[in-house]
């Protein structure tokens, strides 16, 4: 039977452009959270004093956080996971585009790139 209240743990957070950091007491070596690995951060609950928010992984592991209001720590997480994503993803469409314009050089006669519609006698 799970309990209504949880006991939280502190711990010191640092958050980087590919990764959340999480340093316990009484161990130097952090625990991390790499932003492929993530797939949200949902946010549970507010109250007066504190926000309640999930980070789930794409394995669909839910971990707990809880962080005072003004320290904006879900805010800082998401906006990070979200600039991560993005660049992720302009990585993928430039390596996208740039195998398809390869691709379209070694096909069209003379290496250039035909600009109209291609005459199907060709």
């Amino acid at each position: 039977c799970d309990s209504l209240f949880q006991v939280w743990k502190k711990k010191r957070c640092v958050l980087t452009a590919d990764r959340l950091r999480l340093f316990s007491g009484n161990s130097d070596r952090p625990k991390e959270l790499y932003f492929h690995s993530i797939l949200k951060v949902d946010c549970v609950e507010h109250t007066s004093k504190y926000v309640y928010f999930t980070i789930v992984t794409n394995f669909y592991k839910e971990i707990d956080f809880r962080c005072t209001v003004e320290s904006c720590w879900n805010a800082a997480i998401t906006m990070a996971l979200i600039d991560y994503q993005n660049r992720r993803a302009l990585e993928e469409f430039r390596r996208f585009r740039y195998q398809h314009s390869a691709s379209e050089t070694q096909s069209s006669p003379g290496g250039r790139r035909a600009l109209g519609p291609r005459d199907p006698r060709e």
